[in-house]
């Protein structure tokens, strides 16, 4: 087996030699504790290594091609031919494999003492330590037993741990990011300062908000469709029962077989009756059944509004529900004629109205006008639109600040006697008009509507006085300039009550006092 690497096996057999040598060659030991000679104490001997034949030793050879030089040069202290021992550490010990001799007796391996506590650990580099010959030792964890897995188990074991810290890292990064970017941030970053977070929402009872939001939840908006038509109107509650207050005009579209829906500012629907109209006033009451929690509005006096007192009106223009304006009492007692769609005069309404310059559109009709106190004071109905037209509000094309309101007191009169008997009474003079006259005033005509005397016999207007071609120029003081007027300030009346009006007879000024009579409206 040694035939063809004769360098390799003549420098292991001489290094053995050389060994051998030396160790006949050495001092032999005294009395223990002693050198030969006695003077000086020595270590216990060291077993010497059995020379191993060259049969052996050529099994363990690396290959070396034959005439090739050995790769290091011959090591008189027998350490292994890959590097020397670094100066800083005591050179390892040379361990060689178990080898069998040819009788078969096992060779006990040399045993190394073991190093004295404060020798210094050998050197971490791995070169200096290895020995080609010795068995592979198991890993070992830190401070644990033997690893389980092989190589594969443990990359996958970093690989499961790396993930979870960088998890870690970035969920901690992005926290304290976070916190930085609120906290400490650079110079250049603009944050704006707010006000106001601590704020109470709470607002004045008076104020715009503490008014609608007393009165919203008595609000409701209309929708109303029949025939073909329909339209979108508010009203509010009048009472615990499910009585609500609205314009005629609103629910007129309904007819006999139509359907109103009434909408409460919570969201919740019902549907509802109609249950009496007035087109005269232009007033109507509905009603809702079954609803619970029904928190009715609280009227106020429309005679006690001063002109300049700041007003809310609350409904849902343009079918926005819900929506709040503000503005003030513009004027009072502005006499408004409304209606007039159906050409024969029954359908117009004559109002003795509030004027305000709060925002009114389409939708708003039969929403309330509030004072300072949340108290309804009136009804909206009516607008003037840029064209300088009058009329209903649900047919104007928007607000320009001329809106108008039927008194609240007139309005609670004409509401009782709906929900009571399902028709109001007018209150009249019992004579007929000439509405084409066109000088100051309003005059009596000379025939009647049926034909018949223009002062009806034995009414109001008769047992006053009045004749044909009278000229009324005034009712209690006021001036009137036209017919239409002059109904106006009577509507604003009930019927038994007593009124002074002032004529023209003759060129001659007269001045006469009658109670007002009644008519059953439609």
């Amino acid at each position: 087996m040694n035939e063809g690497k004769p360098a390799k096996a003549n420098w292991w057999s001489r290094s053995r030699e050389e060994e051998e040598e030396g160790s006949a060659s050495a001092p032999q030991a005294g009395p223990a504790g002693t050198d030969a000679e006695g003077d000086f104490e020595l270590p216990p001997p060291v077993p010497a290594v059995p020379p191993v034949p060259p049969a052996q030793v050529a099994d363990f050879e690396p290959a070396v091609e034959a005439g090739s030089p050995s790769p290091h040069d011959p090591d008189p202290y027998s350490t292994p031919p890959y590097g020397h021992p670094g100066p800083w550490a005591p050179a390892p010990p040379v361990q060689h494999p178990a080898v069998t001799p040819a009788h078969g007796t096992a060779v006990p391996e040399p045993q190394t003492p073991a190093p004295p506590a404060d020798t210094p650990s050998p050197s971490p580099d791995p070169w200096h330590r290895y020995d080609p010959w010795a068995p592979a030792a198991p890993l070992q964890q830190h401070g644990a037993g033997a690893a389980v897995g092989g190589p594969r188990e443990g990359k996958r074991g970093l690989l499961v741990g790396a993930v979870v810290l960088a998890l870690l890292s970035g969920g901690v990064g992005g926290a304290a990011g976070s916190y930085l970017e609120r906290h400490h941030g650079d110079g250049d970053r603009i944050r704006l300062s707010q006000d106001g977070k601590d704020e109470s929402v709470d607002r004045a009872p008076d104020s715009v908000a503490g008014i609608a939001a007393r009165a919203l939840p008595s609000v409701v908006t209309l929708r109303v469709r029949g025939a073909g038509v329909g339209g979108t109107g508010t009203g509010f509650v009048l009472d615990g029962r499910g009585h609500i207050l609205t314009n005629n005009h609103v629910v007129e579209p309904a007819g006999a077989d139509g359907k109103v829906t009434v909408t409460f500012s919570g969201g919740e629907t019902a549907e509802a009756e109609i249950v009496g109209r007035d087109s005269g006033y232009d007033l109507a009451v509905v009603k809702v059944s079954g609803v619970d929690g029904l928190r009715p509005v609280v009227l106020g006096n429309s005679d006690n509004v001063a002109v300049g007192d700041p007003v809310v009106a609350i409904g849902a223009p343009f079918d926005l529900a819900n929506t709040v304006t503000s503005g003030i009492i513009s004027a009072k007692e502005r006499p408004i004629t409304a209606g007039g769609g159906s050409g024969d005069g029954s359908d117009v309404s004559y109002v003795d109205a509030l004027q305000t310059d709060a925002s009114i559109n389409p939708g708003n009709s039969g929403g309330p006008l509030l004072d300072a106190r949340a108290r309804v004071v009136g009804i909206n109905s009516s607008i003037r639109s840029a064209d300088g037209g009058a009329g209903q509000e649900g047919a104007q094309a928007g607000s320009i600040g001329l809106g108008f309101a039927i008194p609240i007191n007139q309005g609670k009169r004409v509401a009782e006697e709906l929900i009571n008997t399902g028709r109001a009474t007018h209150p009249v003079i019992g004579v007929t008009l000439d509405m084409e006259y066109t000088g100051d005033g309003a005059r009596v005509g000379t025939d009647g509507e049926d034909g018949g005397p223009a002062v009806t016999t034995g009414g109001p207007g008769d047992r006053a006085g009045l004749e044909s071609g009278d000229v009324i120029t005034a009712v209690d003081g006021r001036r009137v300039h036209s017919g239409e007027e002059l109904i106006v300030r009577i509507r604003a009346h009930r019927p038994g009550d007593r009124m002074e009006l002032s004529l023209l007879r003759g060129g001659r000024q007269r001045t006469i006092s009658l109670a007002l009579g009644s008519s059953s409206g439609n």
